[in-house]
């Protein structure tokens, strides 16, 4: 247990952000499970409509640092050939 004023702190700012990062974590799945929903119905209109929409919540989180930058362009590139093939 912490000890210290500033390890207190501390603390009360690490278990913070841990929140945060679990919550823009888990928009970063469900987005990319999303994608994949409509790229298995074959809906490549709306799968278009919600590549911005993609790109941009996965550039966030690479973004803040929860996922590397090379996996989220790698998570991108793979989703928008799937949606390219359909």
């Amino acid at each position: 247990m912490a000890n210290t004023k500033s390890a207190i702190k501390t603390t009360r700012k690490i278990s913070r952000e841990t929140r945060i990062n679990k919550f823009r974590k888990s928009r970063f799945k469900n987005v990319i499970k999303k994608m994949n929903v409509l790229i298995e119905k074959k809906n490549k209109t709306e799968a278009l409509k919600f590549l911005p929409k993609l790109n941009s919540e996965i550039m966030k989180v690479a973004k803040t640092g929860i996922i590397k930058k090379r996996n989220a362009s790698r998570n991108l590139s793979r989703l928008t050939k799937k949606i390219n093939s359909l």
